[in-house]
C-alpha cells in the first residue's frame, strides 16, 4: 500500500477527450519524508514511516524532535506507516507524488465534514411523516414511530435517530487520477473526497 500523505486543495472540473466536464478535487500531494525505516528483524515486519507538513518544534515532545533529527528533516505534522515502496529507500528520503501515474486509482481517507447534532432527514434520508394535511402540520421531518408500546417494549439497538453527524474517517475508494503535477505536487482525481479544504487526506493504492 503505498501511499503519501496530502492536503485537499479544493475542487474544480476538468474536460476529458470527449468533451465531457468531470468534476475532481485537487490535491497537494506531499513531499513526505522517510523517518522510519521498519523490517523483520528489528520490528517483526516491513514498512516505512513518511511524515509531511512542517511544524514547529516547541510544539512536539523532545522524543518526537530526536526522532525527526535522527532522520535529518525537520519536525513534522503527520506521519503513517506504509509498505515499503519499490526500490532502495533510506532515511530521509524525500517521497514525492510521481509515484502515482495517469489512469491509475487510488484509495483516499480523511476525516469527513463535521454536521453537529442532526436529525433524521438529514442524517439517514427519512421522508418524514406524511404530509403536511390531515392536521399534521409539524410533522414533515418527524421521525415517527420507533417501536411498539407493548412488545417488545423497548428501542432495539443500532435505530436510526437523531444525532451527532460527520467528523469521521471516512474512505473513498477507487477514484481515478486524472493528472500529475510533479512540478507543484499536485494530484487531480475524479470526485470528491472526506474532509474540508486544507484538511489532511491519505492517499494510497
Amino acid at each position: 500500500m503505498p501511499g503519501l500523505i496530502g492536503k485537499k486543495i479544493g475542487m474544480t472540473s476538468l474536460f476529458d477527450e470527449n468533451g465531457k466536464n468531470l468534476p475532481c478535487t485537487v490535491i497537494e500531494a506531499g513531499p513526505c519524508v522517510v523517518t522510519q525505516i521498519k523490517t523483520t528483524e528489528t520490528d517483526g515486519y516491513n514498512a516505512i514511516q513518511i511524515a509531511y507538513g512542517d511544524k514547529s518544534e516547541k510544539n512536539i515532545a523532545n522524543q518526537q524532535v530526536g526522532h525527526f533529527k535522527k532522520a535529518g528533516t525537520t519536525p513534522k505534522g503527520a506521519s503513517i506507516e506504509v509498505k515499503s515502496l519499490e526500490g532502495e529507500i533510506t532515511l530521509g528520503d524525500t517521497v514525492l507524488v510521481d509515484i502515482f501515474q495517469e489512469g491509475e486509482f487510488v484509495n483516499i481517507s480523511g476525516n469527513s465534514k463535521g454536521k453537529g447534532f442532526q436529525g433524521v432527514v438529514k442524517r439517514h434520508g427519512f421522508g418524514g411523516v406524511g404530509q403536511a394535511t390531515h392536521g399534521q402540520h409539524n410533522r414533515l421531518r418527524a421521525p415517527g414511530s420507533i417501536g411498539a408500546g407493548s412488545d417488545p417494549s423497548r428501542v432495539f439497538k443500532g435505530m436510526k435517530m437523531a444525532g451527532r453527524m460527520g467528523g469521521k474517517k471516512s474512505v473513498v475508494e477507487n477514484l481515478k487520477v486524472l493528472k500529475v503535477d510533479a512540478d507543484k505536487n499536485l494530484l487531480v482525481v475524479k470526485g470528491s473526497i472526506p474532509g474540508p479544504k486544507n484538511s489532511q487526506v491519505i492517499i494510497s493504492k
